[in-house]
């Protein structure tokens, strides 16, 4: 079993080759969520995430004759960094499996770092049950993601650095997936100090761990969909799981538009780009799923990989969940002064008109209409509200477009 000076040990380990992460003060998020709030910036570590200590941590464990055939692991992309980016400092070859709908950015990174990568399975436990055919294949050491020891005390070693930068701390929140990050922290915190508490959120599109303590036992969940990728993990390690029922003292969940608008606040408010599993613990903050008021808090924003192909998607859904974009259409007729009137309406009430079209051609279009599609930016809810009873009382009938 893991203690904490397996943590201890790893700290040394790790120094001059990762990264003390900063502990940041927010101002903004300290007022909306009724505490005094503190980031600590894992988005910021080398390679983009916390996974480059576990990694390195475990790597540099494994004994010569372990090393010989090379290290295979399976990742959805932050753990694949960091093992990739661990194999070329320490002159390791490695094989990485990642799902098939890995993001594009984490598998060129995951290459760059000079790692052999196979896409296998569309989810991470599939490219997981692969890798382990593969290591018995090859005879090649395995560098799991979550369920190791080593990897437990490498990420642990985030919570010493919060205990030394902030020593005063009351709470810290940690994003869930398979558990290895909560497991590490949890464990190097109640160690040194039991009366602070420790809590996890999890995607609520894939909340495992949950269900697992719900049944007392790690249970594989069925995954929909999530933004956060890097916490979507249908089943929890057996290591993680005894730790997380130990020494966490609870689990919260948080849904899609919550992480959106979390990840469009930390990129506005902060400038720091924040993917979704690491943006999920300052959400249940933000959305108040925990019941917290005038504590010292550290969230931990545990890696900044976003897909440049799906940040602009990532800030239009966080606008239009935050009432910042609106898709309006309305059936106008066909005559001079309509489509005016209805520009002026948006305009006296300051909505910025993105985009414009009109289509004469459809089943609800009857000939001298036209359906009148307009993109706005706006304020808030409230003011999309107004826009849309001011419409309705000039007898126009919106529709607002999801």
């Amino acid at each position: 079993m893991i203690l904490l000076e397996d943590i201890l040990k790893a700290r040394e380990k790790m120094k001059n080759i990762v990264h003390t992460t900063p502990l940041d003060y927010s101002k903004t998020f300290s007022e909306l969520s009724q505490n005094e709030v503190y980031l600590k910036l894992e988005n910021l570590q080398k390679t983009g995430s916390f996974k480059v200590r576990g990694s390195y941590n475990k790597m540099i464990s494994l004994g010569k004759e372990e090393i010989q055939k090379g290290v295979v692991a399976a990742s959805a992309g932050n753990h694949a960094q960091g093992v990739a980016y661990s194999s070329n400092m320490l002159n390791i070859p490695c094989t990485i499996v990642m799902p098939k709908g890995a993001p594009l950015s984490k598998v060129l990174a995951t290459k760059r770092y000079g790692a052999n990568v196979e896409l296998q399975g569309d989810v991470f436990d599939e490219a997981l049950a692969y890798a382990l055919e593969l290591k018995e294949k090859t005879g090649s050491a395995f560098v799991h993601a979550f369920d190791d020891e080593a990897v437990i005390a490498g990420q642990g070693t985030i919570g010493l650095e919060i205990m030394e930068q902030l020593p005063d701390v009351e709470a810290i929140i940690c994003p869930v997936g398979g558990g290895g990050l909560i497991a590490g922290v949890a464990m190097a915190v109640k160690e040194k100090n039991p009366s602070i508490r420790i809590y996890g959120v999890e995607a609520m599109a894939c909340a495992s761990m949950k269900q697992s303590l719900k049944e007392k036992k790690p249970v594989t969940v069925e995954a929909m969909p999530t933004m956060a990728d890097g916490i979507a993990v249908k089943k929890p390690g057996e290591l993680t799981f005894q730790l997380i029922q130990r020494y966490v003292d609870d689990l919260y969940c948080v849904d899609e538009m919550e992480i959106a608008r979390t990840m469009l606040m930390v990129l506005e408010r902060n400038k720091l780009l924040v993917e979704g599993s690491g943006a999920s613990s300052l959400a249940a903050l933000l959305y108040h799923k925990l019941t917290m008021k005038n504590k010292k808090v550290v969230a931990i924003l545990s890696g900044g990989n976003v897909d440049m192909n799906v940040i602009s998607r990532i800030i239009g859904r966080g606008m239009v969940e935050s009432g910042r974009f609106v898709h309006l259409t309305a059936i106008i007729k066909d005559k001079p002064g309509h489509l005016e009137e209805v520009l002026a309406v948006i305009t006296e009430l300051q909505g910025n008109i993105m985009d414009i079209s009109l289509n004469y051609m459809g089943e609800t279009i009857y000939p001298g209409y036209a359906q009148l599609s307009l993109s706005i930016e706006t304020k808030d809810q409230g003011h999309i509200e107004r826009i849309f009873m001011t419409l309705k009382k000039k007898g126009y009938s919106p529709d607002i477009i999801k």
